[in-house]
């Protein structure tokens, strides 16, 4: 902050921004000519328009969870695209959040029951800065659904840096969540 005591650095430092910082930036207008910009352990990325396939399995998704949440005695529901504030420096924007949150503003991190990423280009950040941000977060269960491979990698019981299970389905085969009692999804149409 501004009014901090001024600290003395020897070799620069790399300045981590706060999400509070990153919105502001946000509502000034800095990120206006870029589509979509994620803030990720303080760093600011910006994302690639997507492709119809992303899109595609992204929808198809949503639409196959939030059917069997509202047949479920569940609060829960799927939101496509919504900030999630899951720490003080990171505010991803996931493809699917499963989340209890119906306000206005940010998805809150102690809402959040699932997060699905889709990747078409995104692999190698979906399968590693994004879950170990995820999982230092405590986010109990995250799928990335990877485009390419049609795997589905689904990862539950979070640690400090990664999740200790994990495994991979083949898209085709049913995925059963592992922390929402009653949640499956027939992968076959993505």
């Amino acid at each position: 902050a501004m009014n901090s005591p001024f600290r003395s650095v020897t070799t620069p430092e790399k300045v981590r921004l706060r999400v509070d910082d990153f919105l502001l930036l946000n509502e000034n207008g800095a990120f206006a000519e870029y589509s979509k910009t994620e803030l990720l352990d303080g760093e600011i990325y910006f994302m690639n328009a997507q492709q119809s396939r992303h899109a595609r399995i992204k929808t198809d998704m949503a639409f196959e969870l939030g059917l069997i949440l509202r047949q479920m005695d569940t609060e829960l529901r799927p939101i496509v695209e919504a900030s999630t504030r899951v720490s003080d420096y990171s505010l991803p924007e996931p493809d699917i959040v499963v989340t209890s949150y119906k306000g206005p503003h940010i998805v809150p991190l102690e809402s959040v029951a699932l997060l699905v990423e889709v990747s078409d280009t995104t692999l190698k950040i979906d399968l590693g800065r994004k879950l170990r941000i995820y999982a230092a977060a405590g986010i109990a269960e995250y799928w990335v659904i990877d485009a390419e491979g049609k795997l589905l990698h689904q990862m539950w019981w979070p640690s400090a840096k990664s999740y200790r299970e994990k495994r991979v389905v083949a898209l085709g085969a049913r995925v059963e969540a592992m922390t929402v009692a009653g949640l499956g999804v027939e992968t076959a149409g993505l």
